[in-house]
């Protein structure tokens, strides 16, 4: 029996992570291009490193009633792919999120200090 629960959960929250992207424009909506450029290299970078992995046998498929349990290829879950996409999209709305919060905060200080 297949469940779409984990799979489900990972979507719900991509969905978040994009209105929150789309609400301050941190990444997707900042330079669209770029950051898919980026999120093409992390995703394939990890499914690269899961399929070398897999091969090396440090990885195997999970099992649990919330996944679907189909494969795109032998212990590799149709779920990763977008589990990678949400972690790179994720970390790059974190890493955005603090460097603006950075440079706010640094121009506030030096608003303060030539008063």
């Amino acid at each position: 029996m297949t469940s779409l629960g984990y799979l489900a959960a990972i979507l719900v929250s991509s969905v978040s992570m994009l209105l929150i992207d789309h609400r301050w424009r941190l990444y997707l909506f900042a330079d669209a291009r770029r950051a898919l450029a980026i999120q093409a290299i992390g995703v394939g970078a990890f499914l690269a490193w899961d399929l070398v992995c897999i091969r090396l046998g440090i990885f195997e498929r999970g099992t649990g009633p919330f996944l679907t349990g189909v494969e795109i290829v032998p212990h590799l879950t149709i779920e990763e792919p977008f589990f990678l996409w949400f972690l790179c999209h994720f970390t790059m709305l974190v890493f955005t999120g603090a460097e603006r919060a950075r440079s706010a905060l640094a121009a506030r200080r030096h608003r303060e200090g030539s008063r």
